[in-house]
C-alpha cells in the first residue's frame, strides 16, 4: 500500500526537507475504505516549535454520508463543512473529551477517522520529539506514558501530536506544519472489522474498521482478542485488497 507513484509529491521547495514525501491531496480523493486501507503504514508529522511529532497509523475508520454511523448523514453544517469538501481537507471534532482526527475522502460527506498510531522515530522526529510527545500526554500520575501507549485511541494520538481543532478543521495539509508522509511502510497484514463505539442501529455491523495486524495489540481494541474468530468476528488479509469495494 505504497502510495501510487502516478500522484505528484509536492515542489521540493515546499517540503519540510528535500527527501520528505508528503501525499498531496489527490491521495485522499478515493473510495474512503480504499483511502482507510492505503493510510495504514503512513505517518502523520506535525511541527511543534523546532520539533517535529511524529506516529504511524496503525488504525483507521472509514466513514460514508449514505450510512447512519457517520456525522454527515445528520446533515451539513458549518462544524461538519471539512466532511463535505473535496479529499485531503481536514475535519476535527471533539470526542470523549478531546479532539479527533479524520480526513475527507473521495465523495461529499465521505471520511476516514485516525482511530490510532503508534509513536515514529527517526532523524527528523527523534529522540526529543518522543519525549515532546509525551509531555504533551503524561498519564494519570503525570508521569511519561509509555510509547506504545501514546496514541492508542483517536483522542490520545491528538494530544500526543498537539493537533487542536481549533487550529486544524477545515484546513488543508501544510508541508512545513502538518502533513502526511509516505515513508516506504506497507502493512503485511491488514484486520477487517467493524469498528468501535457506533450505537445500535446506526450501520454498527458495516466492517468499515481496518487495521495494521503487526500493531494490532496497540490499537484502540485490539481485534485479535481472545474469544474473537477469523471469519466471524474479523477478516484478515495476508495481502492488501485489491483498489475496490
Amino acid at each position: 500500500m505504497l502510495a501510487d507513484p502516478t500522484l505528484s509529491l509536492p515542489p521540493a521547495a515546499e517540503c519540510a526537507w528535500p527527501a520528505s514525501r508528503a501525499l498531496p491531496d489527490s491521495f485522499f480523493d478515493r473510495d474512503a475504505q480504499i483511502l482507510a486501507r492505503a493510510l495504514l503504514g503512513k505517518v502523520i508529522r506535525h511541527r511543534l516549535g523546532d520539533l517535529w511529532l511524529a506516529a504511524r497509523i496503525i488504525e483507521t475508520e472509514a466513514y460514508y454520508c449514505a450510512e447512519k454511523g457517520s456525522h454527515a448523514s445528520l446533515g451539513y453544517t458549518a462544524k461538519r463543512r471539512a466532511l463535505f469538501l473535496d479529499g485531503g481537507h481536514i475535519y476535527m471534532y471533539y470526542a470523549r473529551g478531546g479532539d479527533s482526527l479524520n480526513f475527507s475522502a473521495h465523495g461529499a460527506g465521505n471520511a476516514v477517522l485516525i482511530k490510532s498510531a503508534y509513536p515514529f522515530v527517526d532523524a527528523h522526529s527523534a529522540a526529543a520529539s518522543l519525549a515532546r510527545m509525551q509531555q504533551l500526554n503524561p498519564d494519570a500520575r503525570g508521569n511519561p506514558r509509555p510509547a506504545q501507549k501514546l496514541c492508542a485511541g483517536q483522542t490520545l494520538l491528538c494530544k500526543s501530536l498537539g493537533l487542536k481543532v481549533a487550529d486544524w478543521d477545515a484546513q488543508r495539509f501544510d508541508p512545513q506544519r502538518l502533513f502526511v508522509e509516505d515513508v516506504g511502510a506497507t502493512p503485511a497484514r491488514i484486520i477487517q472489522t467493524t469498528r468501535l463505539g457506533i450505537p445500535h442501529g446506526r450501520d454498527e455491523h458495516l466492517p468499515y474498521r481496518f487495521v495494521d495486524a503487526a500493531y494490532a495489540r496497540h490499537c484502540t481494541r485490539n481485534p485479535l482478542r481472545r474469544g474473537q474468530c477469523e471469519g466471524h468476528d474479523y477478516h484478515l488479509f495476508t495481502h492488501p485488497p485489491a483498489e475496490g469495494v
